[in-house]
């Protein structure tokens, strides 16, 4: 399979296991919404529609290929499609889960009952008077730009601020991550986000999902002057697909 612009070929969402159902009232993405269809490849299948012309990332369609997946997952383990993979037609979908049958399958099994959650980890907002009673630099800074006022002064004062917010929040993220790893089956880390002193994904048993959000909630209650936190969840399990097996679904790139 591989990526391309949609204007024609095959659009796929994910693959599955053959028995797992369709939503009755299932649509894909584009305007209309396209009709959705399973193919099969011995135990193996692949959810799919035609690819709608000059498809964009909207929002609408992202929410549309989201919010499919897991409904899908509700059904049966997911091996989650990123939002615009196009294969020139059906029967390169069905070779392809013929070749990599055994992949697909054992991510299937490891991905079975489980969701994945996201945490990511900013510097506390309004922390300032927190910050200013701990750091003892800080103080002298500010004092300092009380006495003599003036733009060296601020801007010292405003880098000293703002490197000490990232240095807690980067200790708090790391505290938080140990936390939160320890109820987790898996954790990976995700990309750099601007802001972010921590992006991780969390692979979560689908029944222990609702505690494991309320930890972190919790966690960021008792961390809200060091750092801010934000859980999203629960996501399909794109975070959890080997290298191996990712770089097999989009033809090696």
């Amino acid at each position: 399979m591989s990526v391309s612009a949609a204007h024609d070929g095959v659009y796929v969402y994910a693959v599955l296991r053959a028995a797992t159902a369709l939503p009755k009232d299932g649509t894909g993405v584009g305007s209309p919404p396209a009709v959705l269809r399973s193919i099969s490849q011995g135990p193996l299948a692949a959810v799919v529609s035609d690819a709608p012309p000059q498809l964009r990332a909207r929002r609408r369609d992202l929410l549309a290929h989201q919010n499919l997946l897991m409904r899908l997952a509700d059904e049966g383990p997911v091996l989650p499609m990123r939002f615009g993979m196009v294969a020139a037609d059906e029967q390169s979908v069905l070779a392809q889960l013929a070749a990599e049958e055994s992949a697909y399958a054992a991510t299937l099994d490891r991905l079975a009952g489980r969701i994945e959650i996201n945490v990511k980890v900013l510097p506390a907002q309004n922390a300032l008077d927190a910050l200013v009673a701990e750091d003892k630099s800080v103080q002298k800074l500010r004092a300092a730009a009380r006495r003599s006022p003036g733009y060296e002064a601020s801007v010292r004062l405003g880098e000293a601020i703002s490197g000490a917010l990232t240095r807690r929040a980067v200790a708090a993220g790391q505290r938080i991550l140990r936390e939160l790893a320890s109820t987790a089956r898996a954790a990976v880390p995700g990309p750099e986000v601007p802001g972010c002193v921590l992006n991780q994904s969390f692979l979560v048993d689908r029944a222990e999902s609702e505690a494991f959000l309320l930890q972190a909630q919790s966690l960021g209650a008792s961390f809200r002057e060091h750092a801010e936190i934000r859980p999203a969840g629960p996501l399909p399990c794109y975070s959890f697909v080997s290298a191996e097996a990712r770089s097999v679904l989009v033809g090696g790139k």
